[in-house]
């Protein structure tokens, strides 16, 4: 009997795609475990979602430096764990004894440091460098591969490259779809994000201020993401933006099916889950060949420069040019089905099997 630990901390600390690839991946080991591998779910699980101080440095201090370090330690010694998978973050400790596989999924606190508060910039950094000390490393892109082996200087021997699932798979049952609580028009963009400075909708408010300037108006731009008071320094947003804040996964169903296109002018992305899930429910993608995004989008998405012309250029062009948009969506069908839930687990578990 194997028994393997699986760190789902990043389910109750966030609501980003760290959250989506733990979910997915315990979803889909459930269908690949056998008789002689046992999982345990290991995490403190109280949710620290929340930005109200000191309610929220308090849970973090407790998570990271009590909980972690000697609670989780116990446990694991406890259920007689033989390795540990740490799925984000900041990773446990492990006992001695017990094997380590770390996910990696993107250096942004290496390569973007002003993205990060200066606590997530040190701890953020100082837990993807623990990466050197595990047994095998899982990144879900070769992009990350090619970053972890060049700022880090990991072996590419102790490195797995494992692509993420993507959350509507033709393979899994149709999604349940859902409106929103306000009508939609009838014809618009999609951008779908945390809203923070790296996801570049300053590049968008350029678009959007350009085709106004040039007389080439756009359709509104819906806007799917929480915090969006991160874009309040940017100034005040074009008239024709909506900000729908955080939505379940039935609403971006919704959303996605009736989109023009995903504009994803994102600047780093360890995956991108935005453009795997915008394709498979068919919905063109707008992106830039940066980070990994050609990695997930290969041939079924349109790629356009950095620059907010290009971008205008490119939403003009799939507005008007309806044999474009049926092409993309065709193509995204077959690109996104590359991406499964069930492949990412039968991938990890493999390596938890050659490691353990």
């Amino acid at each position: 009997m194997i028994r393997i630990g699986i760190d789902t901390n990043g389910i109750y600390t966030t609501q980003a795609g760290v959250a989506r690839y733990i979910r997915g991946l315990i979803r889909g080991l459930k269908h690949v475990v056998t008789g002689n591998i046992s999982i345990l779910e290991v995490a403190w699980d109280v949710e620290n979602f929340g930005y109200r101080q000191p309610e929220r440095a308090l849970k973090t201090l407790y998570r990271e430096l009590i909980w972690m370090k000697l609670v989780a330690p116990i446990k694991l010694r406890r259920h007689k764990v033989d390795l540990l998978h740490s799925t984000a973050g900041h990773w446990i400790c492990p006992p001695k004894g017990v094997k380590n596989v770390v996910t990696l999924h993107d250096l942004a606190s290496f390569r973007y440091p002003e993205r990060f508060r200066l606590w997530q910039r040190k701890s953020g950094q100082q837990a993807v460098a623990r990466a050197v000390n595990a047994d095998r490393v899982i990144c879900i892109s070769r992009f990350t591969a090619d970053e972890a082996i060049r700022l880090l200087g990991l072996s590419p021997m102790r490195i797995e490259v494992v692509h993420n699932g993507c959350e509507f798979h033709p393979s899994e049952p149709a999604p349940v779809e859902r409106g929103p609580s306000s009508p939609l028009p009838s014809d618009f963009f999609l951008f779908v994000g945390s809203l923070e400075p790296g996801k570049n909708l300053a590049l968008l408010r350029g678009s959007y201020r350009l085709a106004h300037e040039t007389g080439k108006p756009l359709p509104p731009l819906l806007i799917v993401g929480a915090r969006w008071e991160g874009v309040r320094s940017e100034g005040k947003p074009p008239s024709d933006w909506h900000y729908l804040g955080r939505q379940p996964d039935e609403v971006l169903v919704c959303l996605y099916r009736r989109a023009l296109g995903l504009v994803f002018p994102s600047k780093y992305e360890g995956f991108g889950f935005p453009v795997a899930e915008a394709m498979s429910l068919g919905c063109p993608v707008i992106c830039s060949q940066v980070a990994s995004l050609h990695e997930v989008g290969g041939d079924a998405a349109l790629y356009s420069e950095m620059t907010s012309a290009a971008y205008l250029e490119a939403m003009i062009r799939l507005v008007r040019d309806g044999e474009l948009r049926h092409e993309l969506v065709e193509k995204g069908h077959a690109q996104s089905a590359k991406f499964s839930w069930s492949k990412c687990a039968r991938e990890t578990m493999e390596i938890y099997r050659q490691v353990a």
